[in-house]
């Protein structure tokens, strides 16, 4: 069984064809992560899959297809999407972030169980939390309500190594509610976090697998991405 089904998808921008025929699957339950190195497509990928770049081929959500929705069709369906840049509304509170998440109930007491730092900077303004807090934010905002999948792209790039591991352990938490599709450079991360890995490069899929039989290979993650299992 799978949550999502991503079979042939092409997208082309400006004129340059970014993925040419991505095929994977992303299991029920646990992390499944997006590897390649820089330029490959992960983040392409995860914005076709949310109706946010056209594509063409086929996407399902448990069975049901969405490529060709509109990006607020996609999400009402049960996608929650984390963007690399975050996106945090700067000059509004978390607590102002927050509320703008909501549809229909809201869990507050997973967010704040998780994020305990967002209850205590709730009236302070986003754009004056650090990287590490926005990056729980925007976690936050997407776990405010329930999802059947969450889209979550290089969740700990640029952030301190405390903070890589705090935002690890709550990824941890969140994957037991909810699978997740995990675009993810820190190999750590992956390590802890990742059941299987699928792996972009030039657009296309060049290997996909358990993420610990990948990382257990030394030259095949190095051919594949650029560095060492252990980087």
């Amino acid at each position: 069984m799978t949550i999502l089904d991503v079979s042939g998808l092409d997208v082309s921008l400006s004129g340059l064809r970014i993925l040419q025929g991505v095929s994977f699957a992303v299991a029920p339950t646990g992390v499944t992560v997006l590897l390649g190195r820089n330029g490959v497509g992960k983040t392409t990928t995860l914005r076709a899959i949310v109706g946010l770049v056209p594509g063409t081929g086929a996407v399902t959500l448990a069975g049901e297809r969405i490529l060709g929705r509109r990006t607020h069709e996609i999400i009402r369906k049960g996608i929650g999407y984390v963007p690399e840049d975050r996106c945090v509304f700067g000059g509004l509170t978390v607590a102002e972030n927050l509320r703008l998440a909501e549809r229909g109930p809201a869990d507050y007491d997973l967010v704040f169980d998780l994020f305990p730092e967002l209850k205590k900077r709730s009236a302070q303004r986003a754009g004056t939390l650090s990287g590490g807090q926005q990056q729980m934010l925007a976690l936050g905002r997407v776990l405010l309500v329930t999802n059947r999948l969450l889209l979550i792209d290089e969740p700990t790039k640029g952030l301190a190594p405390k903070v890589v591991t705090e935002v690890a352990d709550a990824l941890g938490r969140v994957a037991e509610r909810v699978p997740v599709l995990l675009v993810e450079q820190n190999l750590a991360v992956v390590r802890r976090l990742a059941a299987d890995a699928v792996v972009l490069a030039a657009g296309k899929v060049a290997w996909q697998g358990g993420a610990r039989e990948l990382l257990a290979d030394a030259e095949l993650t190095k051919s594949l991405l650029g560095v060492g299992s252990h980087g």
